[in-house]
């Protein structure tokens, strides 16, 4: 994640709600009464207003993972902080620093996912996450249905997805800063009723640690990078 502080990022997701809050005036008739105001919510605003369940709570549609959350503790470790969060569902994880040294990680970030594929692996003791590529922007259906496959495999399975995405201001999660952030976060929930999955995002943009995503705007925010699962 390309740089901000927490506190910077969540006056910003807390901007982003305040606005997204203030209705629409209703505009007079031609008789002089105000007309209903209407207006249209976006699929993705509903799923972000949803609430989160306690970690680790299931049903028939509905499927959360226990984490330990940390935001990143510098601006370029969003790969390391998220890599640390999948592990620590199965797993006492290590430190940030340590998993920035296995990655490796620099002041540029993680470069690829396929640097963070073989850590989970290594300190899980298992062969079960791999690399998945979604160089096609936008995703194939192909690539959305494996996507979906994965969400629903991995977290049924207790696994959650490290993801890196690219997020430019026409396609934010909630509360992202008003341009392009290349970053990684981690897929550990989703709700098969409507088809949202929850994210725990290390950058500190949204006001709460974790939130809900469609389905359809995570498959378009990770092309053209992967994630691991």
């Amino acid at each position: 994640m390309t740089p901000t502080t927490k506190f910077k990022a969540a006056l910003g997701g807390l901007a982003l709600i305040a606005a997204a809050a203030v209705p629409l005036a209703a505009a007079p008739t031609a008789t002089g009464a105000a007309a209903p105001a209407t207006h249209t919510v976006s699929a993705e605003a509903v799923a972000a207003a949803k609430p989160v369940p306690k970690l680790g709570y299931s049903t028939q549609t509905v499927k959360t993972l226990n984490i330990d959350f940390q935001y990143q503790q510098t601006g370029y470790w969003c790969g390391p902080a998220a890599t640390r969060i999948a592990l620590s569902a199965r797993i006492s994880p290590p430190s940030q620093q340590q998993l920035a040294n296995e990655l490796p990680t620099t002041t540029n970030g993680t470069d690829w996912i396929g640097q963070v594929t073989p850590v989970l692996n290594n300190h899980l003791g298992t062969g079960w996450y791999e690399t998945k590529e979604m160089p096609n922007d936008p995703p194939t259906q192909a690539q959305r249905d494996l996507l979906w496959r994965d969400v629903v495999l991995d977290i049924d399975n207790n696994y959650p997805i490290v993801a890196n995405i690219v997020a430019p201001a026409s396609n934010h999660p909630p509360g992202y800063p008003n341009y392009t952030i290349y970053h990684y976060f981690t897929v550990i929930g989703y709700d098969d009723s409507d088809q949202t999955v929850l994210i725990a995002d290390p950058a500190g943009f949204a006001p709460t640690a974790t939130y809900w995503l469609t389905f359809n705007q995570l498959a378009t925010l990770i092309p053209p990078k992967g994630y691991s699962a």
